[in-house]
């Protein structure tokens, strides 16, 4: 296959590509695609073309890989158009895969999960630090740290937040539970009862203080038995101070305690006469 001819003072240059020969890009951030509103881009372009130019990078084998301009090119092929305009930018693939990542994550409709796994791939494949990232995406490192912090919810639990159109301010309020089983419940009670944030923070700060509470009871539990043990000891002392030589002794597992006193017998004495 013929590989077109550009170098960089027409790097800039507009090129009519056959859509056959422009292959997905593998770093692509963004997994879902709204139908509807991809059709509003197609009529769009059925009307007016395609206005802004997708970004593509040329590979060993004559074809093309996209860097920028995924619903555009998916919207080009809704209406049938065989070419789409390109502009041809000779990067590596690296700096492709930050491009593409970078270029969805300026985009506000991008999902937040979707956005935290690019932000994630930033991070751990490209080796990219979190200030950096601040840099080119204008972002505080706080909001980097929030977004990176939701990937602690676990791919199932992250479908079904999304599934459900929940916002990310939910998904934050689970994190607020660190047991699973506990997220999975109030998840489903925030599904199934359509609670807002405010009404799910409410959930979990409810079910951290059950979850407290048994702890609590427990303690009040243990003060309640060190009390009887010390009347215990108060009444061997008793014994004792009755010139009776009481023995005592105190063994403690994790299940119970044990407290056993040892009394001599008194020899028995015979009565004297005439009583």
């Amino acid at each position: 296959m013929r590989k077109h001819s550009f170098d960089k003072k027409t790097e800039n240059k507009v090129y009519q590509i056959s859509q056959a020969e422009i292959l997905p890009n593998p770093n692509q951030p963004r997994r879902r695609f709204d139908y509807d509103e991809l059709e509003g881009l197609a009529q769009s372009i059925r009307a007016n073309g395609v206005l802004q130019p997708l970004l593509v990078r040329q590979l060993e084998n004559g074809k093309f890989e996209l860097i920028a301009g995924e619903r555009r090119l998916r919207a080009a092929r809704l209406i049938g158009l065989t070419k789409v305009p390109c502009i041809i930018n000779d990067i590596s693939e690296s700096d492709s895969a930050v491009f593409a990542v970078i270029e969805n994550l300026q985009r506000q409709n991008l999902d937040y999960f979707e956005e935290a796994e690019a932000l994630a791939i930033l991070i751990t494949d490209y080796r990219m630090s979190q200030e950096e990232l601040c840099k080119k995406l204008g972002k505080a490192q706080s909001t980097i740290s929030n977004k990176l912090r939701l990937l602690k919810l676990n791919e199932e639990m992250r479908y079904k937040i999304s599934r459900a159109g929940l916002s990310e301010r939910h998904a934050r309020a689970l994190l607020t539970l660190t047991d699973e089983v506990q997220r999975a419940r109030a998840l489903a009670i925030i599904i199934d009862r359509h609670l807002t944030v405010s009404e799910s923070e409410m959930l979990i700060e409810q079910m951290l203080r059950k979850k407290e509470a048994p702890k609590r009871q427990m303690l009040k539990g243990f003060k309640d038995i060190r009390i009887f043990i010390n009347t215990l000891n108060n009444a061997v002392d008793t014994i004792r101070r009755a010139g009776i030589d009481a023995d005592s002794v105190k063994t403690e597992t994790d299940e119970y305690v044990e407290y056993i006193v040892r009394i001599p017998k008194l020899e028995d004495r015979p009565l004297a006469s005439g009583q």
